[in-house]
């Protein structure tokens, strides 16, 4: 495409630029600058027709599978589980929501302060087991959280998760949607289904039910901690399920955001929320022949690649994204770098309004990355898709983060962490703005799933109610 676009068959002329004798001087090549450069071209239009189809098929293989993408949500009925599996698998469901970053916090030192200073904080994560309630059979716990669910919800809001345990009910996918359904969650797709890049527990087209990171080819990868979001969107919460535990490790690890935020250091805290951060979400790492092409040419083919590349993505994704030409990887090939806009790392809750950590340094980082390396072992990136997600972060003005900056934070982060050991039917139930989560690694055969919700049946009265007691207290 490109040397067709440059005209190298063309005896006289080029159209980037004019390779004649006539112009500026540092615009005149000979004869044998034109004669080299044509020898190049069978050499290089394979390396680019290579590197253009890597970026295609990676795109094409990413694209969405479904047309239900741009639909408005369907009725949301209470069904028997035995059949709830179908409705879900074949009903249109919503994207996953915008992000809700809520309004600026004017002092956020002095925020930070003030939540330190509370004389109690709050708890995180408290538990339900179904054995403590004698609940003897899948229609008594079926029961039991429909007549309990907004006290089961209005604890994931208050405490950012709520761990299920002891439950057959959602040792079965069918079980599983049976309980979010009960509960009133309003389930929407993957924010990740643009580019459909998380596959289904059971394989169907369309189901709501998500693969949590199984591959085996993943099992010494740590999952850091993180708060789900793509861009512009986030689930408000997530239902993570264990229907099979790895023989061992494996954990589904969480953390409380606004735990996070309380203990960083407050100069680090200003520093980060007034400079704000940006990631990398993407690296395409295919251009490593474009050095090996004359140096004249080199700046036109890039400026052409990134123009194209730009185009592609964004036509993929409901957010700006900015490439940005680096090197990558163990050989420092040529790479092309996708960063998203900035955003503040600490929001307030939609609900609460309490002040929470919504910053996914600890999984983005790439420094991080390297440093459990040493502990796990190097990342396998076997597949073209693994190798394009590869993260960073930076400050929101592109700036780099300090090493001695990313371990306190990942200091900090760990020292909040929860390893849950989850066993078949468990269910983590959290709030995606308060509870970040992560994954350890693993040995064996693990097989977890995740649904995601754009809200809840009674998420509007909750807000309600927090604003009357607002009111009240003035």
């Amino acid at each position: 495409f490109f040397f067709a676009h440059l005209q190298l068959d063309s005896p006289v002329t080029l159209s980037l630029p004019s390779l004649t004798s006539s112009g500026p001087p540092h615009r005149q090549y000979s004869r044998n600058n034109l004669l080299h450069a044509q020898s190049y071209k069978t050499q290089y239009i394979k390396m680019v027709r290579i590197s253009l189809s890597a970026v295609a098929t990676l795109i094409t293989l990413t694209a969405p599978t479904t047309t239900n993408a741009f639909t408005t949500p369907h009725q949301r009925t209470t069904q028997p589980f035995s059949s709830r599996h179908e409705m879900s698998s074949t009903a249109e469901i919503p994207l996953a929501p915008l992000t809700v970053w809520g309004d600026t916090i004017p002092d956020i030192r002095e925020t930070q302060s003030t939540y330190r200073s509370r004389a109690t904080q709050p708890s995180f994560a408290p538990t339900i087991s179904a054995s403590s309630l004698s609940l003897s059979s899948k229609e008594e716990e079926l029961e039991y959280i429909k007549e309990n669910a907004l006290s089961i919800k209005q604890q994931m809001v208050d405490n950012g998760a709520v761990i299920m345990r002891g439950f057959e009910l959602m040792k079965e996918q069918d079980g599983f949607q049976a309980f979010y359904g009960a509960l009133g969650m309003k389930v929407c797709l993957d924010p990740l289904h643009s580019v459909s890049a998380r596959p289904t527990v059971d394989g169907t087209k369309g189901s709501p039910v998500y693969e949590a990171v199984n591959k085996e080819s993943r099992k010494n990868f740590f999952i850091g901690m993180h708060n789900e979001f793509v861009g512009t969107r986030a689930p408000r919460a997530a239902a993570f399920v264990c229907f099979k535990a790895a023989e061992t490790g494996g954990e589904f690890l969480i953390a409380d955001g606004r735990a996070i935020f309380r203990d960083l250091d407050p100069a680090l805290v200003e520093k980060l929320y007034n400079r704000s951060i940006r990631y990398s979400v993407m690296e395409l790492p295919f251009f490593g022949w474009i050095d090996d092409l004359p140096s004249f040419l080199q700046e036109p083919i890039m400026g052409a690649v990134k123009g194209m590349a730009s185009a592609a993505i964004n036509a993929k994704v409901d957010f700006n994204v900015d490439l940005r030409w680096g090197e990558g990887g163990y050989d420092n090939i040529k790479m092309l770098q996708a960063r998203a806009p900035s955003q503040p790392p600490i929001v307030l809750h939609p609900v609460t309004g309490d002040p929470t950590w919504f910053c996914n340094v600890h999984s983005h980082s790439s420094q991080l990355r390297k440093e459990r390396e040493s502990v796990y072992g190097a990342e396998r990136f076997e597949d073209g898709a693994s190798q394009i997600n590869k993260s960073d972060m930076f400050f929101g003005d592109d700036g780099e983060i300090s090493l001695e900056e990313l371990k306190h934070m990942d200091e900090i982060t760990m020292k909040n962490v929860q390893f849950v050991k989850m066993s078949e039917g468990d269910v983590v139930l959290l709030d995606n703005y308060k509870c970040m989560h992560g994954r350890n690694v693993f040995d064996g055969t693990r097989k977890h799933g995740v649904a995601w919700f754009e809200g809840w049946e009674g998420e509007e009265e909750m807000k309600q109610r927090v604003k009357e007691q607002e009111a009240s207290s003035v």
